[in-house]
């Protein structure tokens, strides 16, 4: 049994007649006849009943037409969803992002990504540079917004695009003396306290963090450390410390912290996509299609 003749089978019992449902399906009569006799040969019972001048369905065959014409939806069904599937327009994509992230690039372009592709599934996991790195080596994740240059394992299999560029900022507590000027010589952060994370969960950004002081003379005295942005910029207002951050976390609008240029203006802190290397899902594919080449 197949497809094929179920197809003829609804088709015979909705036409009641051999010569119209062989039109119908694009066939001569005698090899339609002939596929409806092997599927009776094969069921061992009769479908339709046949005289010089009607056909009509017997009740095994009623029965049987009723469960084809099922089995022919599911069928379509199946070719759909598996084209969908095919062409990046269902399924589940799980993806990493580091907290700067979700201040400008990532809601623009998951909004874009919804719309286009709203029979997709979209999982996010807010996570460290270097966790995020971890888990897209092992296909924990699909795709990253994360803080390159990767090392390691994971940077043997992945590739990196830069989608934004971001300044460096100080980042004060808004009663700090130093609040009160526009912008900051990194030299004038000598001395205080610092709140920053670990390097192991982001080791591009806090070497270059850690490189912005060395140039200016001083190792940071960092005196709490946190994960998330957020975190840190809520320690920086309860007055634990100074940080220096990405621009975007200015986007967090906290009227109890000041951000500050660096001056001479501090770049090259880069967001990037990161996805495994020759990965042939096209979900990933049609994700990173959405993000525009960034300014150099």
């Amino acid at each position: 049994m197949n497809l094929q003749q179920l197809r003829y089978a609804v088709a015979l019992a909705e036409e009641l007649n051999f010569g119209r449902a062989a039109l119908r399906e694009g066939v001569r009569q005698p090899p339609f006849s002939q596929q409806i006799a092997k599927l009776e040969e094969e069921l061992g019972v009769r479908l339709f009943e046949r005289t010089t001048r009607q056909v009509r369905l017997t009740p095994a065959g009623e029965a049987f037409v009723a469960e084809a014409r099922a089995s022919l939806t599911h069928a379509a069904l199946a070719v759909e969803t598996a084209r969908r599937v095919g062409r990046g327009e269902a399924g589940r994509l799980v993806i990493g992002f580091v907290g700067s992230a979700t201040n400008l690039t990532l809601p623009r372009v998951l909004r874009r990504f919804r719309a286009r592709y709203p029979g997709v599934q979209v999982e996010l996991r807010e996570l460290p540079t270097a966790q995020q790195a971890e888990e897209l080596r092992q296909g924990l994740l699909d795709v990253g917004l994360l803080h390159a240059p990767l090392a390691g394992p994971a940077a043997e299999v992945l590739t990196t695009q830069t989608v934004s560029r971001e300044l460096l900022l100080a980042a004060l507590p808004a009663d700090h003396p130093l609040a009160s000027r526009t912008s900051l010589p990194a030299t004038a952060l000598a001395g205080q306290p610092f709140v920053m994370f670990p390097r192991r969960f982001g080791p591009a950004l806090h070497d270059r963090i850690t490189s912005v002081a060395r140039t200016a003379g001083f190792e940071p005295d960092v005196v709490q450390e946190a994960v998330q942005m957020q975190t840190i910029v809520g320690l920086v207002a309860a007055g634990i410390g100074v940080s220096i951050v990405p621009e975007s976390v200015t986007r967090l609008r906290r009227r109890d912290v000041a951000f500050r240029p660096l001056s001479p203006p501090v770049r090259a802190v880069t967001l990037d996509l990161t996805w495994r290397t020759g990965d042939p899902n096209p979900m990933v594919g049609n994700f990173r299609s959405l993000f525009p080449p960034p300014h150099p």
